[in-house]
């Protein structure tokens, strides 16, 4: 890539992203955009401007989300995403350190040597750029003392993560015990997870084995147990007896539109019986869907008798009357093997994976090291198109291999843009298809809870942008371009790949810096979610809860978000002395992300679920696991210089290793397990242990909230018997 091509990259990209905070301006001041621009303001009851569309500054929400404090968007968006806002300060705060010494210190020391000038070559993957490579480390020449400064400004970087880590860890220690000693009344912090249970003695039922074992134990505080059942058939049911419900109410709602004036009586809405729709005799849609639901409730009340007395399972969940009861038993050994009475805490009854609580102890471990090995194979298959990507995507390439294309590429404005953003939008499409195959393996696991499953895809996700986006990049592209001088001396592969690091730099800058403009930008301006709301609305929508479903925003989506968040982390630190100039694209990254995500949380964004930072843990690792590459990546640049002093580096790679142990000795255990002198706070009433217990039934055999009974009669009398069938049973 050429200096114009860099150049035409980076504006373009700011232009786009200058376009878009404009628009975003704009429409979201229009009253019919607010539930797409302030949705979570909306749903708690709030007013979405705070004084008004008319009178409001376009670009108040940049003072509104600079000012807003951490307790702010915990109140807004909970305490995950206040933590994931500590993860972003804690890297811009790296970036921003580091860069304060390393940009004045470490670019004259480059740019006063002349390695590349008399090296008569440029160390750039494509394209002339020696204005930028005198600045990069690439300049120095081999055994000068200026490496030096560059390994001074290596350990500067190591300290800087070490002192800011730490206090990142001890501060989002100290958010989740405050959350845990909240006097609000959770109902999962009464409640464990029992799963393993042994075989069933005889003569007793499932229950009668979970109830004597655990009032045993905990006689004074054990509350009551819930045996998880095999629901699939009753979810079915209900999912159906769901969708004809709202198939009611929008043909109820077709019909009251066609009321007019002029045709008071309306037209009541038909259908087809048969296949999808198309087929079959047509009869009034209310009828049929009032007669359809009718035929399902029995059903599904049958259905709810059968799975509550013959679809026991072997987990159960045991509720307890204090918070302290049940921390404790969470983090207690029950049996004498591993494999049985395995207790832990119970998730959100709202993030549980119903499907995956039977799972069997070794089960789990085959199913665990399975998918290990599933993902290392599908690493290594996607190393392979990343390579081909990286190598291909270059115009030069794609004009050998499709030499029909040169008219078209040798125009230069084309030329410019396409060297521009070529390999990265190639890059980007291609890892948008991973993350929906990372969590469905992380289900397969056996993993019982959603924040679990999307911390194991997120931790997935991480190692295969880091290996195929980061090394693949770097190696492939580097292989491909110089396969056949590697193929005369192989010696030389770990000179040529050493070489290529300042040259690829120039491709992280713009990958960078496409990720921030136009990634920041379109996430503020949420041009796709509001193109798509108003044609659901305009086309598709007739209910209240049709237009809720198009407009409802979900999650920040940790789960892909932290991942790409941490190969930028890695790509800054393993370029941030070998090429300095990357650091200010870091901090505008995470300065941006800061700002924009900051809004996008406390207007926009509904959490799926709250696992009070468990997330951080392995943000951290994920952290730490950068910082290791850019040291090891530092000793082997060193060592192609041949520094003799590259020796000095070898105490940092040991440092990054105390430090992880040390901090997981301190703080990991109050993560994975609550303390009980936090779990020991008074609470600021009687918790409800009714209530605590029937928020964990499952919506399709909960009969007190049976659907379609706004519409119908119900069976009080089934009802009551379903209700009495759920105390004998649980």
């Amino acid at each position: 890539m050429d200096f114009d091509s860099f150049l035409t990259s980076l504006g373009t990209s700011f232009i786009i992203f200058v376009v878009l905070m404009c628009l975003f301006a704009w429409l979201s001041s229009k009253p019919g955009n607010t539930v797409v621009y302030y949705p979570n303001r909306i749903l708690k009851g709030l007013d979405p401007w705070e004084g008004g569309s008319r009178t409001r500054n376009p670009f108040t929400w940049i003072k509104e989300a600079m000012s807003s404090s951490e307790q702010d968007v915990i109140n807004m968006s909970g305490l995950d995403t206040a933590v994931y806002f500590v993860f972003m300060s804690t890297v811009l705060g790296i970036f921003a350190l580091s860069g304060i010494i390393l940009l004045p210190a470490l670019l004259p020391v480059a740019a006063t040597d002349d390695s590349i000038q008399a090296a008569g070559k440029n160390t750039t993957s494509i394209g002339t750029f020696n204005d930028l490579d005198k600045l990069s480390m690439g300049n120095i020449t081999a055994k000068s003392s200026r490496l030096w400064a560059f390994l001074v400004a290596t350990y500067w970087v190591s300290f800087v993560t070490y002192f800011l880590l730490w206090r990142g860890y001890k501060h989002v220690s100290e958010l989740r015990a405050d959350a845990l000693m909240s006097p609000e009344v959770r109902p999962q912090q009464f409640a464990v997870l029992v799963r393993d249970l042994p075989d069933l003695p005889k003569g007793q039922s499932r229950k009668e084995q979970v109830d004597s074992y655990f009032k045993a134990i905990y006689p004074d505080t054990f509350y009551r147990s819930m045996v998880v059942t095999n629901n699939k058939e009753a979810n079915k049911i209900y999912e159906e007896l769901e969708g004809y419900k709202k198939k009611l109410a929008r043909a109820e709602a077709v019909y009251a539109e066609s009321k007019s004036a002029g045709k008071p009586e309306g037209t009541r809405p038909t259908i087809k019986t048969g296949f999808l729709g198309l087929l079959g005799k047509r009869v009034d849609a209310i009828e049929y869907y009032n007669e359809k639901i009718k035929e399902i409730i029995p059903k599904l009340e049958a259905e709810q008798k059968i799975t509550l007395k013959e679809k026991q399972l072997g987990a159960a969940l045991v509720f307890f009357t204090s918070r302290v009861a049940a921390a404790s038993a969470a983090q207690s050994l029950h049996a004498q093997l591993v494999d049985t009475w395995t207790v832990s805490d119970a998730p959100e009854s709202r993030e549980l994976i119903w499907n995956n609580l039977n799972i069997k102890f070794f089960q789990r471990q085959i199913r665990q090291y399975v998918v290990y090995v599933i993902v290392a194979l599908t690493i290594m298959f996607y190393m392979i198109p990343i390579g081909l990507i990286s190598a291909l995507t270059t115009l030069d390439n794609l004009k050998k291999i499709l030499p029909f294309l040169k008219p078209v590429i040798n125009i230069t404005a084309l030329k410019t843009v396409l060297e521009a953003y070529l390999p990265q939008i190639a890059l980007i499409v291609f890892l948008a298809l991973l993350p929906k195959l990372l969590l469905f393996l992380s289900k397969t696991e056996g993993i019982p809870a959603v924040s679990h499953a999307v911390r194991a895809a997120s931790g997935k996700y991480f190692y295969f942008t880091v290996l195929n986006v980061f090394i693949g990049v770097t190696v492939g592209g580097t292989l491909f371009k110089t396969f056949k001088s590697i193929e005369k001396d192989p010696n030389s592969i770990v000179d040529v790949l050493a070489n290529s690091l300042p040259g690829n730099a120039t491709f992280f800058l713009t990958y960078v810096a496409l990720q921030f403009f136009v990634g920041y930008g379109l996430e503020l301006s949420r041009i796709v979610p509001l193109i798509i709301y108003h044609l659901k609305r305009k086309y598709l929508c007739k209910t209240e809860a049709e237009l809720k479903e198009a407009w409802f925003p979900g999650d920040l989506g940790y789960g892909t978000r932290v991942p790409s968040d941490m190969l930028i982390v890695t790509i800054v630190f393993c370029y941030s002395c070998i090429a300095p100039l990357i650091i200010p694209f870091g901090v505008v990254y995470f300065a941006l992300g800061w700002l924009i995500l900051r809004n996008q949380a406390l207007k926009v964004y509904v959490p799926a679920y709250e696992s009070y930072g468990r997330m951080w843990p392995h943000m951290f690792l994920r952290l730490v696991a950068a910082l290791l590459l850019y040291q090891i990546t530092m000793l082997g640049y060193f060592g192609s210089k041949k520094f003799i002093y590259v020796g000095f580096l070898i105490p940092l790679p040991i440092l990054s290793l105390i430090f992880v142990y040390i901090c997981q000795k301190r703080f990991y255990k109050s993560f994975s397990d609550t303390a009980l002198e936090v779990a020991s706070r008074e609470l600021k009433e009687t918790p409800s242990m009714e209530h605590i217990f029937r928020s964990y039934i499952p919506l399709s055999l909960n009969s007190e909230k049976l659907p379609g009974q706004d519409h119908l009669l119900f069976d009080v009398h089934v009802g009551s018997f379903i209700r009495s069938l759920w105390y004998l049973v649980f």
